[in-house]
């Protein structure tokens, strides 16, 4: 198995994880990149945008990963993206992950419905 595919599927298990495997200028794109086109640039603001979605469902977010593929370059998760609250939300999502050098120097956020994840949120 591929070591960037342990490496998502333990970000995926424990999102606290991910700060051990981001590169200093790592860039995310955001879930509504559609509405929300400015990227997060750096370590410390992407990790801030992951804390501030598992803030956002009051610590239940779950992101159930079912498929993860990987090599040295790119991976890509499949899987359920689940909380309670606010409000419940259950839904598909797929991860696009670039790599450099064994660390996460770009992560693309694509969830099934925006919208819905956008109003489920809101409360």
């Amino acid at each position: 198995m591929h070591r960037h595919v342990e490496m998502l599927r333990e970000i995926y298990a424990d999102l606290s994880r991910m700060a051990s495997y981001l590169h200093e200028d790592a860039v995310l794109h955001p879930a509504g990149h559609a509405t929300d086109p400015q990227p997060r640039r750096g370590r410390d603001v992407v990790i801030a945008h992951v804390q501030a979605f598992v803030r956002a469902t009051e610590d239940t977010l779950v992101m159930d990963a079912e498929e993860i593929i990987a090599n040295d370059y790119f991976g890509a998760v499949l899987g359920t993206i689940r909380a309670t609250r606010p409000t419940a939300i259950s839904m598909p999502f797929c991860g696009v992950w670039r790599f450099s050098q064994g660390l996460i120097v770009e992560h693309w956020e694509n969830p099934h419905d925006v919208t819905l994840i956008a109003r489920a949120l809101s409360g």
